[in-house]
C-alpha cells in the first residue's frame, strides 16, 4: 500500500493535531521570511534603519522607498503566489494519479506554456507593429499562458472518451504530447537568432526579477481562484486514494473531480509558469516533505503545501539574488540544485520499499 492509500483515520487525532501545529508554524515562517525577502539582495537595505523611521514617524528616503515598493514588494508577492500555486497543483496531480511522483508537467501545462512562450520570443517580430507596442512584455506571458491551456485542452479530448476521462490514458497522452511540444519548441529554437536565443535561456531559466505590480495584477486572479479552488477537492482525493470504484461507493462524482482538478491545476500552473518561466520540482519536494510529516490527508496536505511552496519559493529567490551579487542567479537552477538530489532520495527509498516487499 502506498503513502498516498494509506487509511486516512490512522491516528486520525494526533494527525490532524500535528498538522495545525505545522500550519501554525508554518504561517510564523512564512511571515519571518516574507519580512527578510525585503531587505535582502544587491542593494543592502538595513531593516533596524526602516523600521526606526518608520516607528519615529520619520521620512524614509525614495531609494529605500522605490527598493521595497516597487520592486522587492511584487517581487516577494509574486514569489508567494508562484510557490503555492506549484506546489498546491502538485499535491492535486499526485492525488489525482495517486502516485507521490506525480508533477503538473503530466498534463502538459509546463510544456504549453514552454512552447506558447517560444512562439512569442521567435516569431512575435511577424505581428503588426500596433499590436506588438500595445502587448510590450506581456506578449510572452500571455503566448505561455495561452500553450498551457491549449495543451490541457488537447490532452482532455484525448483523454476522454463517453464522458469517461482515463488517469492512465491522460498520463500517456501527456507524455506523447510533451514530446510533441518539444519536437515543435527545438525546430523554433533552431530558427532563432542570438539575441532570441539568449532571451529563450533565461525565460527557461526561471526567475522572478521582473516582477511589476502589473504582473502581480493580471497572474493573481488565477493563480488565486487555483488556491482557493484546491482546498475543496481534499475529500474527493481522499477517496481516491482508495481506488475510484470506493471514491464512488463513497459518493465522490469522480469524472467531475477529475475535471475540476486539471481546470484548477491548469490555471494555477499555467499563470505561474506564464509570469515566472520555468520553475522545477516544487511540486514534487513540498507534497513528499509534508505527506512525510503529517500524512496524506489532503485537508491538511493542501493548505501546508501552499505554505511551505511559498515559503521555499521566497527562500530560493533570496538565495539567486545574493550568491553571485550583483548580478542575480536563475531561480531555476536554485531549484534544481535543491530539488534534484531530493527526487532522486525519493527515487532510492521507494526502491528500497519495493525491494524490501
Amino acid at each position: 500500500m502506498t503513502a498516498l492509500a494509506e487509511p486516512i483515520g490512522r491516528g486520525g487525532a494526533e494527525r490532524a493535531s500535528l498538522a495545525r501545529r505545522a500550519s501554525g508554524w508554518l504561517v510564523l515562517a512564512l511571515v519571518l521570511v516574507s519580512l527578510a525577502s525585503l531587505f535582502v539582495g544587491a542593494t543592502g537595505l538595513s531593516p533596524f534603519a526602516f523600521l526606526k523611521a518608520m516607528l519615529a514617524g520619520d521620512a524614509v528616503d525614495l531609494r529605500t522607498k522605490v527598493v521595497i515598493l516597487d520592486i522587492r514588494l511584487p517581487r516577494l508577492a509574486l514569489g508567494l503566489l508562484v510557490g503555492a500555486s506549484l506546489a498546491v497543483s502538485g499535491v492535486v496531480m499526485q492525488g489525482l494519479f495517486r502516485n507521490p511522483l506525480a508533477d503538473p508537467g503530466l498534463v502538459g501545462v509546463s510544456a504549453g506554456a514552454g512552447l506558447g512562450a517560444i512562439v512569442a520570443i521567435v516569431l512575435g517580430g511577424l505581428l503588426p507593429p500596433a499590436l506588438a507596442a500595445a502587448m510590450g512584455y506581456a506578449l510572452v506571458p500571455i503566448a505561455a499562458f495561452a500553450g498551457s491551456w491549449l495543451s490541457v485542452i488537447v490532452l482532455y479530448a484525448l483523454a476522454t472518451r463517453g464522458g469517461q476521462t482515463s488517469v492512465a490514458t491522460m498520463l500517456l497522452a501527456g507524455i506523447a504530447l510533451a514530446a510533441l511540444v518539444g519536437a515543435v519548441s527545438g525546430t523554433l529554437i533552431y530558427m532563432a537568432d542570438d539575441a532570441q536565443l539568449r532571451t529563450l535561456t533565461f525565460w527557461s531559466m526561471g526567475s522572478l526579477g521582473g516582477a511589476t505590480w502589473g504582473k502581480v495584477a493580471a497572474a493573481a486572479p488565477l493563480m488565486l481562484a487555483g488556491l482557493i479552488a484546491a482546498p475543496f477537492l481534499a475529500r474527493g482525493l481522499n477517496a481516491l486514494a482508495l481506488g475510484e470504484p470506493a471514491a464512488r461507493h463513497m459518493g465522490v462524482d469522480v469524472q467531475v473531480l477529475k475535471r475540476v482538478a486539471v481546470v484548477t491545476v491548469a490555471a494555477a500552473v499555467g499563470s505561474a509558469v506564464a509570469v515566472s518561466g520555468g520553475i522545477g520540482f516544487l511540486g514534487i519536494v513540498v507534497p513528499h516533505l509534508l505527506r512525510l510529516s503529517i500524512g496524506p490527508d489532503h485537508r491538511y496536505l493542501l493548505i501546508n503545501s501552499a505554505l511551505l511552496g511559498a515559503i521555499i519559493l521566497t527562500l530560493a529567490d533570496m538565495v539567486a539574488r545574493v550568491v553571485v551579487a550583483p548580478a542575480e542567479l536563475p531561480i531555476g537552477i536554485v531549484m534544481a540544485v535543491i530539488g534534484g538530489p531530493f527526487f532522486l532520495w525519493i527515487l532510492m527509498r521507494r526502491r528500497g520499499l519495493m525491494m524490501g516487499l
